[in-house]
């Protein structure tokens, strides 16, 4: 069963509060996981750039909109309970609850006009959105960071050859391999032969090598320039290569290289505009939002 948007989770949360008593928020959980039938899978599915469950966080807000609606009470702690207004909405037996019914309540729409309002302008109040505030941010933030990957690979695919052999060693360094910039430049002045593009040390300490081809390429790599990156290594008795192109890998060549006894890591353009915006190479911040939560601990009383 697909996990249910928050609006779909309000009404049986407010039943499940209809007993009158207080409710922890993990047996809250794990009601509404078995009511809709979940699987563990579906339980533990996790927001995108976030170690919370989605069910969760979906919960979580539908528990925040009815209480802003005055349907349940500011408990204590982790505590969940119903409110007077809730078991009287109750006694008219609803067969659903969302945003627009919950807009009938004056509570809730000055809740939703203070925070939808800005300093000059109080803008329009949506109520047929299935997302949470918080998966709406999430949903903007991975539009803004696919529009980014492409415009990279764009402007990576208008640089020199050499510009993109050295985009490339400050991706490696910025993942963390040892050595500075100017290490692995000799390494890769003197690397140039056979197929080899550099060598960047695995570590600080320059334990193992790793040996890097670049490859500005239009259309798909294919399995033949894997075998010849291979062979490479071993005409220097190496062990572990990094093939970056900014195209892509055919499926042959990705399943060649996981039958070599050397390892080789293919990274394709889309990946390596990704590990540029992680590690940023290339990029800067141009905005930075806080999502911020109430300290509970700081109002607990002794």
């Amino acid at each position: 069963m697909a996990i249910p948007d928050y609006q779909t989770l309000m009404l049986p949360l407010l039943e499940w509060l209809s007993d009158g008593k207080a409710h922890t928020t993990r047996k809250t959980y794990d009601h509404l996981i078995q009511l809709f039938n979940l699987t563990p899978d579906e339980a533990n599915q996790l927001l995108p750039n976030s170690n919370q469950a989605i069910i969760e966080n979906r919960i979580g807000w539908a528990k925040t909109y009815l209480k802003k609606a005055g349907l349940i009470d500011n408990a204590k702690r982790g505590i969940w309970q119903i409110s007077e207004l809730g078991l009287k909405f109750l006694q008219s037996k609803p067969t659903r609850l969302t945003n627009e019914e919950l807009m009938h309540i004056p509570e809730f729409v000055s809740f939703k006009q203070s925070s939808s309002a800005t300093p000059t302008q109080t803008k329009p109040i949506n109520v047929e959105s299935e997302n949470t505030p918080t998966e709406l941010m999430d949903s903007s933030y991975q539009e803004i960071r696919g529009s980014l990957v492409t415009d990279l690979l764009s402007s990576i695919k208008t640089c020199s050859p050499a510009f993109f052999e050295r985009l490339v060693l400050d991706v490696m360094l910025a993942l963390g391999y040892g050595g500075s910039r100017r290490d692995a430049g000799e390494a890769t002045r003197i690397a140039k032969d056979g197929g080899i593009d550099g060598i960047i040390r695995e570590d600080k300490l320059g334990l193992d090598m790793i040996y890097l081809q670049a490859k500005k390429w239009e259309g798909t790599v294919g399995r033949p320039e894997i075998q010849k990156f291979a062979g490479a290594l071993q005409g220097v008795k190496a062990r572990k290569g990094v093939f970056i192109t900014t195209s892509n890998f055919s499926n042959e060549a990705i399943d060649y290289v996981t039958h070599l006894e050397s390892k080789i890591i293919l990274i394709n353009g889309s990946q390596l505009a990704e590990l540029m915006i992680d590690h940023n190479v290339g990029v800067s911040t141009k905005q930075t939002y806080e999502v911020k939560q109430i300290d509970s601990d700081y109002f607990e009383e002794v």
